[in-house]
């Protein structure tokens, strides 16, 4: 889960990381009076999940509270990348004497955490690692020693950050780490860490990603959800623990293990070519053991999205037997009725595929079509798609 830049900072208010005073707000005239309380210079920043909003017009320096509501009039709705700015975030303008990048994140290849540090930061850091790679530390982390202060302190020696602050860096990039470990997430990024004049080490700004598989440890990480920009869908499949993401095809596509999903992607895209183009609307894996339970909520989501013309089922019976997958459907049409007016072509094998495929044979239901293969499932559902 992505955080707003404000959010982002209500972390690092929580674990120490020194930061601007500031706060949130939907509305020009709230800019103006929390620039008024913090009675000094502002920054007007949108609040999207979007890198690019300085270049945008996103960020605005404000001198006095009239400027901070001219600025929080012009950005509040401003659209950047497809992103529309709903909160704005009024934080105390710092005096910058140096900009400096740091962050933590997984290194996935190789399967361990990385730092990087650059003194080159206020820029996009894919153009540091581009133009001036020798600027950028890359610096593994062991997952078990972690992150304490002298190693903090050797992360922005190799980024190259001034000697005369690697000790006040070293505080900042520690409580960092904290965040990225005791919150579970997979991006902790600022950009800039700043210096002032005074020599102060401030995260002016922040990006945090957090690992949605650790929410059952941290319930407070709920509040942060952006309820109103999640799609609707994804929204109710979440709910019901489901993997799903919503694509912009036409053949809707039910599957167990993101393997076979993801090869029933490529199939039904492939079958479409010759369908008029259909293509999948959806990934929706309902996992290794689901239950009828599980089928039908997926049926349901699936059947819910206004863009799908038909539905593709298809189903590896193994630690998910074909009898359960066959009741699930069974069980989603039945308390659908007539809401139901998609086409379902299923394709059942393995674990308990006759018992399935004579479920839904007695079933006798004028939607759904029995396949034998992948392929045939995926070319029937791309012409009824087309069909409609």
């Amino acid at each position: 889960m992505d955080l707003f830049e404000y959010q982002a900072k209500e972390l690092f208010v929580k674990h120490g990381v020194p930061s601007s005073e500031g706060r949130v707000t939907d509305s020009a005239e709230d800019a103006r009076a929390i620039a008024e309380e913090i009675g000094k210079p502002v920054m007007i920043k949108s609040q999207v999940k979007v890198g690019g909003r300085g270049k945008a017009g996103g960020v605005k320096y404000a001198a006095t509270p009239d400027d901070a509501f001219t600025h929080a009039q012009n950005i509040l709705g401003l659209d950047i990348k497809g992103h529309i700015t709903k909160k704005i975030l009024v934080a105390e303008a710092k005096d910058i004497a140096s900009e400096y990048y740091i962050s933590f994140l997984l290194d996935r290849s190789n399967r361990t955490y990385l730092a990087m540090c650059s003194v080159e930061g206020g820029m996009e850091i894919e153009e540091v690692a581009a133009t001036k790679p020798d600027r950028l530390a890359k610096v593994p982390v062991d997952a078990v020693k972690g992150v304490d202060l002298a190693f903090a302190r050797s992360i922005a020696e190799q980024g190259h950050l001034p000697a005369d602050i690697l000790d006040a860096a070293a505080v900042t990039i520690q409580k960092l780490w904290e965040v990225f470990i005791k919150e579970d997430a997979t991006l902790v990024e600022v950009n800039p860490l700043v210096r002032t004049p005074d020599n102060e080490i401030l995260a002016l700004d922040g990006k945090v990603t957090l690992d949605e598989n650790a929410e059952f440890r941290h319930p407070d990480h709920l509040e942060f959800a952006d309820i109103e920009a999640t799609d609707p869908l994804e929204l109710k499949a979440k709910e019901n623990d489901l993997n799903y993401v919503k694509l912009d095809g036409e053949v809707g596509i039910i599957g167990n293990g993101a393997g076979l999903v993801m090869s029933t992607l490529d199939v039904v895209a492939y079958a479409g070519e010759k369908h008029d183009g259909v293509k999948p609307a959806n990934f929706l894996d309902i996992g290794g053991g689901a239950s009828a339970a599980v089928m039908a909520a997926g049926l349901d989501v699936i059947l819910g999205d206004s863009q799908v013309k038909s539905v593709f089922v298809n189903v590896f019976g193994g630690i998910t037997a074909c009898d359960a997958v066959a009741n699930g459907i069974v069980g989603a049409l039945q308390t659908l009725g007539d809401a139901a007016s998609k086409p379902l072509v299923v394709r059942l094998d393995g674990n308990k595929v006759e018992e399935g495929r004579k479920i839904l044979a007695d079933f006798n239901h004028p939607l759904v079509t029995l396949a034998q293969t992948m392929d045939e499932g995926a070319d029937k559902a791309a012409e009824l798609a087309a069909a409609k």
